[in-house]
């Protein structure tokens, strides 16, 4: 299938993009809103840990904090390396909490599409409900998107059923363009459409995903089937969540405010969000050492 780019896609003022989108964080949200937003937020989080020193060990007190009392809604899913998959699996059994994975060389993408398939295998031989795919950047860049587009398809045809993210990674390579770049990744067999591997991210980024403002989604495939989009990278509170949920509402609109449409991958955020909930609970700020791990 050929790569559909078109062949003067203008670029995006980068400056005016982040100042538009920063003024979805200035929207003043009373409590009862702001509990709903919170409740939100947590349902949309992919919650993730992806450090080097990630074992069965340390990886196990990430993946069953859904179930923190007094029962905030769970999380959308939890996403770990391949290696992992199965530990969080059984840690979640039962939950309805999905766990995602890591592959294709993340988070890098620097590796052969044979080595990128077999890492996909074995997340989904483990149990892996998602998968998160890092796109070749280097090759993006150097203007060999038909390779990148290849991949796409080939790792997707390998997931089969189970939902693919791209990775683009905006904030530091792939360059802010109009609909077409967005859309060859639906062609390829994208399901979701993710900003970043979560090292970095903007809020600008995510505008630059969702669209121009107008109420007309960016992810539309010729045959009408709607991306779904993911937020990673410093998103680390309340107040930032919050602000990419406005900027979803006010973008894409409400029906695309749901874990099924729209995730936030984040590691640390799910803390902040119980610490906000339980002071608009009870009028005052509790502490980390009485949110539940386990």
């Amino acid at each position: 299938m050929p790569l559909l780019l078109s062949p003067s896609s203008p670029t995006v003022d980068a400056v005016m993009l982040e100042a538009r989108a920063a003024g979805f964080a200035k929207r003043s949200i009373k409590n009862e809103a702001k509990l709903a937003a919170i409740d939100l937020a947590i349902r949309c989080i992919d919650l993730t840990t992806l450090e080097g020193r990630d074992s069965p060990g340390a990886s196990a007190p990430c993946a069953p904090r859904h179930r923190i009392p007094p029962g905030p809604p769970r999380v959308a899913a939890v996403c770990v390396y391949p290696n992992l998959v199965a530990v969080a699996k059984e840690a979640l059994r039962g939950t309805g909490v999905k766990v995602a994975s890591v592959a294709t060389a993340f988070p890098s993408g620097l590796s052969s599409l044979d080595v990128k398939l077999r890492d996909t295998q074995a997340a989904l031989a483990s149990g892996a409900d998602e998968i998160d795919m890092v796109i070749d950047r280097g090759a993006f860049l150097a203007g060999d998107e038909q390779h990148v587009f290849d991949e796409i398809a080939a790792v997707k045809a390998v997931c089969g059923p189970i939902h693919l993210k791209a990775i683009l990674e905006t904030a530091s390579s792939v360059r802010r363009r109009d609909p077409p770049r967005e859309r060859s990744r639906l062609e390829a067999g994208a399901d979701v459409i993710k900003t970043s591997t979560g090292k970095i991210g903007t809020l600008g980024d995510a505008r630059n995903r969702a669209g121009d403002g107008r109420g007309d989604p960016r992810f539309r495939a010729p045959n009408r089937r709607a991306a779904r989009l993911e937020v990673a990278g410093g998103v680390r509170d309340t107040k930032a969540a919050i602000a990419y949920l406005v900027l979803i509402d006010e973008t894409l609109g409400e029906p695309w405010l749901s874990p099924e449409m729209f995730r936030i991958g984040a590691s640390s955020l799910l803390d902040d969000l119980l610490l906000q909930r339980g002071k608009l609970a009870t009028g005052r700020y509790g502490s980390l050492d009485y949110i539940s791990k386990d």
